[in-house]
This record gives structure tokens, C-alpha cells and sequence, in this order.
């Protein structure tokens, strides 16, 4: 695998547990076996659905979930060099200042480090508890991302949008990276236009292949990409491997057909995979990473 191509650590959220040694053994492994970076899920709460049953939802109150900013303060306070990335902040169920606050100072806590990939998430009972529209969330956080990166970029700001409005105000202190990158799940053709359009990158889970469905998306996105004057190699692609789906000597084999077809970001998750405890999450990323390396 070229030097290119990133190599990422999922972090196990549902399976971790609540112990701070468990999760400081994880991180330092991540790094020490030089991975590219950590990725972070984001859920702030879970349905209850003892009293839904239609839900179809893939977590519930019964699922775990650190809270992204949070847990990478504390990662960044015990690591030197890996990045940490969201996968995904559900942008739209927050105010738009406070993230971009809590994100400048996790990027100036960990010098520069934070990867932002959000979304518009799937969870109304979320968007209900935090108070915000459910009906518009996609449109909006167009307009979330360009107050982010003025904010990101500015001293003070003047912004009088259709959400937002701030009249003479600003973040201080200012982020690292300026702006700060911003990655775009979800696969739907509106959120491959937005990616093309003012995305830094697109985050893939769940994506089936390599084969003709996952090149024609990343294919899609290149073109939005050229429409929008912008240079196709200047937006990252990032596809997710799974323990849970096939054996770690073929995600090695997939990871390398994923480069060959356009992807920038390549991330593991170990969760599902039968895994009881942190240690045997540890070995199968050393064991995948070992298997990346002899394919090279």
C-alpha cells in the first residue's frame, strides 16, 4: 500500500466499555502500531423502544456511545501524532457556535489533529430531546458548514444567514487549521453534490465493495467535484472495512482493491467481530495492519 493511502482505527464504541485504562490501552495501541488515525461514532442519546415497536434504528439506549469531543480531548492529551476524526458528529442537532467552538479548541488541544466529518443523521428522537428540526436538517447544515469556517478563519464575524445570525462576534481562541477539514457522510446524490461542492472529503460506511456501485459513487463525486471548479484530488475518499464481515486476511486484500479504485482513507472497525475484551480488539488491528504491510 502506497504512502498515500491512511489507515484508520475504529474506535470499538459500543463494546469498549466504560473503564478510562481500557480506552487509554486502546488509543496508545492505535498509535503505537502507526495508524493513521481514530474515528469516532456520535450518538448523544438512545431510544428507548420497549415503547416503539416499529423502530428500525440500528442502536437504542442499550448501545454505549463516548461523546466524540470529549473522548478526543482525553486522546489527545495521551497521544503525539495520530489524527482523530469524527464519523460522524450529527451536525444538525447542534448549535452551530458551540461546535465550532468545541472543535477549534480540541484542534488547538491536540495541534492540529481534528479531522470533522458530520451529518445529518437518522435518530428524530435525538433531534426531538436537543430541540432542534428534524424536517430541514439537510439544507441547514450547508449553512452550519459556512458559518463553521467563518468563525474558523476570523477574529470576529458579521453573519446574518437564514438560521444563523451574528453581529460582531467571534471564537477565541482560533483553531490550528484554518479552517478546520470538513468530511460528509451519507450516500444519498444530494450529499455527493454538497461533498463535490464544499466538501474537504466523504466519509463511506456500510459501502459494499470494491465493485461497480462503490466506483460509480466515487465517480459522482469527482464530477460534482470538477462542476464546482475544484480539484477532484483535493477531496478525500474514506471506505470502512469490517471484522465482522470477513476475515482480517481479506479486509487486507480489500484494502489494497479500495486504493486502487480512488480511496484516500481506509478505516477498520472491530466491532461485532466476537471480540471479548480490548486486548483481542488490539490484535486483530495489529494483525490487520501486519497483513496491509506484507501485501505491500
Amino acid at each position: 500500500m502506497n504512502s498515500g493511502i491512511k489507515l484508520g482505527a475504529i474506535f470499538p464504541q459500543t463494546e469498549i466499555g466504560i473503564d478510562p485504562q481500557d480506552i487509554r490501552e486502546y488509543t496508545l495501541a492505535v498509535e503505537r502500531l502507526d495508524f493513521d488515525y481514530i474515528l469516532a461514532f456520535d450518538h448523544v442519546l438512545g431510544a428507548d423502544v420497549s415503547n416503539r415497536p416499529s423502530w428500525v434504528g440500528p442502536y437504542t439506549q442499550q448501545h454505549s456511545f463516548h461523546e466524540p469531543f470529549v473522548l478526543f480531548a482525553y486522546m489527545a492529551a495521551i497521544t503525539s501524532s495520530i489524527e482523530l476524526a469524527t464519523g460522524i458528529i450529527i451536525l444538525p442537532q447542534r448549535q452551530t457556535a458551540l461546535v465550532a467552538k468545541q472543535a477549534a479548541t480540541l484542534d488547538v488541544l491536540s495541534n492540529g489533529r481534528l479531522r470533522l466529518g458530520i451529518g445529518i443523521g437518522w435518530n428524530s428522537v435525538e433531534y426531538e430531546a436537543l430541540g432542534e428540526d428534524f424536517s430541514n436538517r439537510g439544507i441547514r447544515s450547508e449553512e452550519q458548514v459556512d458559518v463553521m469556517r467563518a468563525l474558523w478563519t476570523n477574529q470576529t464575524i458579521n453573519y446574518d444567514g437564514h438560521w444563523h445570525k451574528i453581529t460582531s462576534a467571534g471564537i477565541n481562541p482560533l483553531p490550528i487549521q484554518k479552517p478546520i477539514p470538513i468530511w460528509f457522510g451519507g450516500k444519498s446524490e444530494k450529499v455527493l453534490e454538497r461533498i463535490g461542492r464544499i466538501g474537504d472529503g466523504w466519509i463511506a460506511g456500510g459501502l459494499n465493495g470494491p465493485n461497480e456501485e462503490s466506483s460509480s459513487i466515487f465517480s459522482n463525486i469527482r464530477e460534482y467535484t470538477k462542476k464546482s471548479g475544484r480539484n477532484p484530488e483535493d477531496v478525500g475518499l474514506e471506505t470502512w472495512l469490517s471484522a465482522k464481515q470477513d476475515p482480517l486476511e481479506l479486509l487486507a486484500d480489500q484494502a489494497l482493491e479500495w486504493q486502487d479504485v480512488g480511496a484516500t482513507h481506509i478505516g477498520i472497525t472491530t466491532m461485532g467481530a466476537g471480540y471479548s475484551n480490548i486486548k483481542e480488539h488490539i490484535q486483530a488491528l495489529e494483525y490487520f495492519k501486519k497483513m496491509v504491510h506484507n501485501n505491500n
